[in-house]
């Protein structure tokens, strides 16, 4: 077994827990399950020549029409991390981060452009429109996420930038069209802070074939809660099932942190979402 292999099978049983599902492993797909979440840095700093190249990886996925959607922005500023932070709902590692990278949802390029052409750009007030710039930003993310791993680095997504979406916005001089729908802490792992691949739900749980089929789900969800508590205490980290995660996550408005409120936000932001 080469070393790729070794490392895909490790990360195998990790996500699914002995039952690891038999394959074909190379490369790519041994670093694609090898991923965590990181949330302890060195001092190193994210050196330019690789941001860029993250971002090309992130331009080449693919977008929907070809209308690119998206946006990013890297931010080091001490102050603004701190805010940013702040806003996230005091996430330390956003303010500790060597680099936060805002991911945007971008249609005021669009806007400019039929302003810019004399061209009507009223589709752009539509729903459809917004979800094909949160379809484009994930996907644009994730590639740089990727590549950013494939450097050594690590990182961990910020779904908190949508607690405040008006004021991520102005902080980071947003125009209308526009709202942060992630961020991303990127920096090289803290070695003294070694982080688990945490398991995930039974590939029978989301794989179906020919039509959904949750027949075996609460047998699923039992193994998975069992697999999350030994991972929770390999971690050092409160014993709580998936389950009663899930079920406090969802639980009503007052779960979301604020973003209860995120079409009023959107609105404010310039989203009519028709």
């Amino acid at each position: 077994m080469t070393s790729f292999q070794s490392v895909a099978a490790q990360a195998l049983r990790a996500r699914y827990g002995n039952d690891a599902l038999p394959g074909p492993l190379n490369e790519i797909s041994a670093q694609l399950l090898e991923h965590r979440s990181v949330r302890a840095y060195t001092d190193q700093p994210v050196s330019d020549e690789i941001l860029r190249v993250s971002v090309a990886a992130a331009q080449s996925a693919s977008t929907s029409s070809n209308l690119q959607a998206w946006s990013v922005i890297a931010v080091r500023d001490r102050a603004k991390l701190a805010k940013l932070g702040e806003l996230a709902g005091g996430q330390r590692h956003v303010v500790d981060a060597p680099l936060f990278l805002a991911w945007i949802v971008d249609l005021s390029r669009l806007r400019r452009l039929g302003d810019a052409m004399n061209a009507p750009a009223l589709a752009v007030d539509y729903l459809e429109m917004h979800t094909v710039g949160v379809v484009d930003a994930a996907l644009a993310a994730q590639n740089a996420a990727v590549a950013l791993e494939s450097y050594g680095l690590g990182l961990v997504y910020i779904g908190g930038m949508r607690n405040h979406p008006e004021a991520v916005a102005e902080l980071l001089g947003l125009p209308k069209g526009c709202t942060v729908l992630f961020g991303m802490c990127v920096g090289y792992p803290d070695p003294a802070e070694q982080t688990g691949i945490k398991p995930r739900l039974p590939q029978a749980s989301v794989l179906h074939f020919e039509r959904y089929d949750a027949s075996n789900e609460p047998a699923q969800i039992q193994d998975y809660d069992a697999r999350m508590d030994a991972f929770n205490a390999s971690q050092h980290r409160k014993s709580r099932s998936w389950s009663q995660l899930a079920t406090w996550r969802v639980r009503g408005p007052e779960s979301l942190s604020g973003r209860d409120r995120l079409r009023e936000a959107l609105a404010n932001l310039g989203f009519e979402l028709r």
